[in-house]
């Protein structure tokens, strides 16, 4: 259960907690200081100027390297300007959901009973995962897909360890303590979430195992080449990434229900965001942000006018 708690950290945000603070308009002067400042960080970002303000798009990748070269105290410094700042997704979780998990988790972790990988995959697939049982010494045969993409991108490319806070981990500590409202861009229910998980039959699975079967083949090297194109605003290279499409072809991104509604939530928190005062701080899954018909894509086809690197 302590492998799925992690997967379910990383497709869902930290839950921020909202505090008060007043909100001054600022001038364009300490607009344009913010948006330097928080460039300055190394992380690749988007801003809407408004007839009020600013928003601050920041692009987030979950786990970054601690040899990644970027510089979070430059994103405090901004989000201790900010009038307010937007997180990911709270996560309402109960202990009865928590319960649940452990006492119905192997329904999540194996595959249906009698059942193993090579009734589900084809040749080729069950060819390239054995090869990667043979390299690691492991065995999926029963193994729930997710599970196994799971193994592969965590413990085998093991591309969440030495890694630093992410982008989101800084700006929540900064705005707690500067007392910066924040908000998160929306809630989802622990129980909804299992429900799907239960719910999703184990073929649903099967592109985010190729693609992390592609990560893990790929070997190391896409950790800190992913990384790297992060702080670089190669926005492009970081989103061909095999790591990068594995982490975005997994639950719940590609989830029917929660992928739409995420993204549509994002575009309306910052749609809304637009017309307040002041400096608004946003901390994005860049995957969400920059794929296609992401929530950049659909800003600019409503018409806001988008600075910042190519996506």
């Amino acid at each position: 259960m302590i492998r799925f708690g992690f997967w379910l950290g990383v497709a869902i945000a930290a839950m921020p907690i909202p505090v008060s603070a007043s909100e001054p308009v600022l001038t364009d002067q300490a607009n344009d200081e913010i948006v330097v400042t928080a460039r300055r960080s190394g992380a690749p970002m988007w801003t809407i100027q408004t007839r009020t303000g600013v928003v601050i798009l920041v692009g987030e990748i979950a786990s970054v390297p601690k040899a990644t070269p970027w510089r979070p105290e430059r994103l405090e410094g901004a989000t201790d300007r900010a009038q307010r700042v937007i997180l990911g997704t709270k996560a309402k979780v109960s202990p009865g959901d928590i319960l649940r998990l452990i006492f119905k988790g192997g329904g999540l972790t194996k595959l249906p009973k009698g059942r193993v990988a090579a009734d589900y995959l084809n040749s080729d697939q069950m060819k390239r995962l054995r090869a990667l049982e043979t390299r690691f010494g492991q065995d999926y045969a029963r193994s729930n897909f997710l599970m196994t993409a799971f193994d592969l991108l965590s413990k085998r490319l093991a591309f969440n360890k030495d890694s630093a806070d992410d982008a989101s981990d800084v700006v929540r500590k900064a705005a707690r303590q500067s007392k910066i409202q924040t908000r998160p861009v929306g809630e989802v229910r622990g129980e909804d979430m299992l429900d799907n998980l239960f719910a999703a039959a184990p073929e649903t699975h099967i592109p985010c195992l190729e693609a992390a079967m592609a990560a893990a083949e790929a070997g190391g090297d896409v950790v800190t080449d992913r990384g790297r194109a992060w702080t670089e605003f190669d926005v492009p290279a970081v989103m061909a990434n095999p790591l990068e499409e594995a982490l975005g072809r997994c639950w719940p991104w590609t989830n029917d229900s929660f992928g739409p509604e995420l993204r549509q939530t994002w575009v309306a928190a910052i749609r809304d965001a637009t017309v307040q005062p002041g400096a608004t701080l946003a901390v994005v899954p860049l995957r969400i942000l920059a794929e296609e018909e992401g929530v950049l894509d659909q800003l600019e086809a409503q018409g806001l006018p988008i600075s910042g690197p190519a996506w």
